[in-house]
């Protein structure tokens, strides 16, 4: 037994419960191994960071992530300290004796963490010798001419001698090691290859074969169990790679992936059926006024609305989804001209591309921007002076004597330097390839240039948001909390951060019923369009019929009131329950559980009658009126001069709150974990 412990899944009310015993920390060691510890390089830092606090709280000093070093990765967000536990503190010692650089301290992030850092380029000089240990171990080559490869093989290698130093000095204590994406798997196959007795989890969070078969446009979810996986993998050249993945699958104990539709994907590309789904969360945090989130979004809107002044000065007003995105604002566009829709629609693309600096034009826009305020301001300060002049002398004075001749000229001077002969450049950057970058060319191909009558202007921004960038200086969360939409329809998308941090945000978005959040939402949602999440069907429909659903989907949008704007991004911001840590690592704690029982079925036992899953009890479709946004809409839509300046329904959003929980009933409480039926894979390929 599990030191007399075990699980089991019983249910309250007819809602499936998943009740887990605390495991006993103090008698275990928890190693969790990813390249991305410390190392921003993708969406597994994102993971493992917000992950941590959860985690460290559970386990406290019994916690130790195990990364990659970079010397300024190390400087800025490592505080380096002295192993307090014994079996670590040896095993570090051991390794720096025998010519490796181990470095060890904590993280400075939520939770602060300790951390187990090798020097990949230190310990080099062993690259041969480990080739050959690996090719005994399950007869994989890496070619001399992969660099990540080799350096994964050094990584792996390191962190497989680290554990058999902690294993020999583990005075009784139990390993838990928990090994993410394929750049950490061969210290999983070489731990196991050695025979150590530690307890070993692998989690894919996308494969690898994967995401080149959908980079290259293939039928992927139709085909899943008709592709020759040696012979893709091979004509791609990343044959060991994929080799080094499906070795780690089948080696760990316990295999995880994060979402159902990541799990069917690795069942047919590694052949393995994940033991459990661990659902990526984020660390929610609630604000003490339920309406401070949208006060967030009026200031965050106010300062993106700053920079369209500027950039329209003078003027009215396949993996990601891109193409699809792109072809429905061609869509959108023409619905709202033909139905004379005064609304404007402003689409940023933020995604990073060769640049060479900021367009002259943009720039001047931003000038031109900030000289109308100042000549505004200037005037201002003018007219309130003449007219605090005039009151004490107890007069009413006449307009046309507090604006001047002079006053007048500013005016029309300012004026006169908006005129622009061109129209505002769809990118913010000089692209030092335009003409091939994929984005621009299908703007060309559309005709979205933002002409005077397109109700859709769109704006490419080509590098990551920041607070110190001298024309949109905002950080990613700010821009996000001041948008009214976020709308990311990937083709694959194994997860899918920026969506949920949308949710989190209270900000509504479009995702996709490929991606993990979209399936996590339909299973747990009812009716998730009402909570502002917006699931386009890109499995079971054609392209066509999917762009013309995210079309619906984006006129739809626009013709909500600001009222029912407001009353959904309400919605949205209660869904983040659903998506923290406290009750997502849930998931990571079953599996932790489970790897424990096959590794050492002697000391540990596990009594699970239903895996628990990322499906089943779902939150009910609101009752509150209007029923959902779109359900009472007007015939046309609002002007985007008007809704934000004229509003004459009221809104109590306290009220709606307790009506949604009233209807909702806290079905979740952080230990419930639902589960149901799976759904079979995709039809159509976008």
């Amino acid at each position: 037994m599990l030191r007399g412990r075990s699980l089991s899944v019983t249910s309250l009310g007819g809602l499936p419960q998943w009740e887990v015993e605390e495991l006993p920390v103090e008698e275990l060691l928890l190693f969790e191994v990813a390249w991305e510890v410390t190392n921003k390089v993708g969406g597994i830092y994102t993971v493992i960071q917000t992950k941590a606090k959860t985690t460290a709280d559970e386990w406290g000093e019994n916690y130790f992530l195990i990364g990659p070093y970079f010397e300024h990765n190390m400087k800025t967000q490592v505080e380096q300290c002295e192993p307090v536990n014994d079996a670590v503190r040896r095993a570090v010692d051991a390794m720096n004796k025998h010519g490796c650089q181990v470095h060890f301290g904590r993280w400075l992030i939520e939770g602060s963490p300790y951390v187990v850092l090798f020097d990949i380029g230190y310990s080099a000089w062993n690259l041969d010798r480990w080739k050959g240990d690996l090719w005994e171990a399950c007869s994989v080559g890496i070619p001399y001419h992969d660099r990540e490869a080799n350096d994964m093989l050094i990584f792996g290698s390191l962190t497989a001698w680290f554990l058999k130093e902690v294993t020999d000095h583990a005075d009784g204590k139990y390993v838990v090691a928990q090994f993410h994406e394929w750049q950490a798997g061969i210290g999983l196959i070489l731990s196991r290859a050695r025979k150590l007795p530690i307890a070993t989890i692998f989690t894919t969070h996308a494969t690898l074969l994967g995401r080149y078969l959908c980079a290259a446009n293939i039928d992927f979810y139709n085909h899943l169990d008709k592709f020759n996986i040696d012979k893709e993998a091979g004509e791609r050249q990343i044959y060991h790679r994929y080799c080094m993945e499906r070795a780690s699958v089948h080696c760990a104990h316990v295999f995880t992936t994060v979402s159902e539709i990541t799990a069917i994907e690795a069942e047919h590309m590694l052949k393995r059926k994940p033991d459990v789904v661990t659902p990526n969360g984020l660390n929610v945090k609630k604000f003490s006024a339920v309406h401070e989130f949208q006060n967030l979004h009026a200031m965050y809107k106010a300062r993106i609305q700053d920079f369209v002044r500027g950039h329209f000065y003078g003027y009215e007003f396949s993996n990601k989804g891109a193409d699809i995105f792109l072809e429905s604002l061609s869509r959108l566009n023409f619905l709202l001209r033909m139905h004379k829709s005064d609304i404007t629609v402003m689409v940023f693309f933020i995604m990073p591309a060769k640049t060479n600096n900021f367009n002259v034009e943009t720039l001047k826009g931003q000038a031109v921007r900030k000289q109308l305020w100042d000549v505004a301001h200037s005037v201002k300060e003018k007219f309130g002076k003449k007219l605090y002049d005039a009151l004490l002398r107890g007069e009413i004075p006449d307009l046309n004597d507090i604006l001047d001749r002079d006053d007048l000229t500013i005016m029309k001077r300012a004026i006169f330097s908006t005129q622009r002969q061109s129209l505002p450049p769809v990118t913010t950057h000089n692209m030092i390839d335009d003409s091939t970058d994929p984005i621009l060319s299908t703007i060309r191909r559309i005709g979205l240039f933002n002409n005077r009558t397109d109700r859709v202007k769109v704006i490419l921004h080509p590098e990551f948001l920041s607070s110190t960038s001298p024309l949109l200086p905002m950080d990613y969360e700010e821009f996000v909390r001041g948008c009214h939409l976020g709308v990311f329809p990937s083709y694959y998308e194994p997860w899918g951060y920026t969506p949920a941090e949308c949710t989190v945000m209270g900000i509504p978005s479009v995702t996709t019923n490929l991606s993990g959040f979209g399936c996590f939402m339909q299973e747990h949602v009812a009716d998730p369009t009402a909570y502002g999440i917006y699931i386009v069907d890109r499995r079971f429909r054609s392209p066509d019929d999917s762009c013309n659903q995210l079309t619906k989907f984006l006129y739809g949008f626009c013709k909500q009131s600001r009222r029912q704007r407001i009353i959904q991004r309400n919605r949205t911001e209660r869904l983040s329950d659903l998506l923290d840590w406290r009750y997502l690592g849930r998931y990571y704690q079953h599996a932790r559980h489970l790897t424990l029982s096959r590794a050492f079925p002697d000391k540990f036992h596990v009594e699970l009658t239903s895996p628990p899953t990322t499906e089943g009890f779902k939150y009910p479709r609101p009752s509150s009126v209007p029923p959902s946004p779109s359900g009472s809409q007007a015939s046309s839509p609002q002007s985007s001069d008007v809704e934000d300046e004229v509003e004459d329904e009221r809104y109590d959003e306290e009220e709606e709150a307790e009506r949604d929980r009233l209807n909702i009933k806290s079905p979740f409480s952080l230990s419930h974990v639902p589960h149901g039926k799976k759904k079979l894979h995709g039809e159509y390929k976008n």
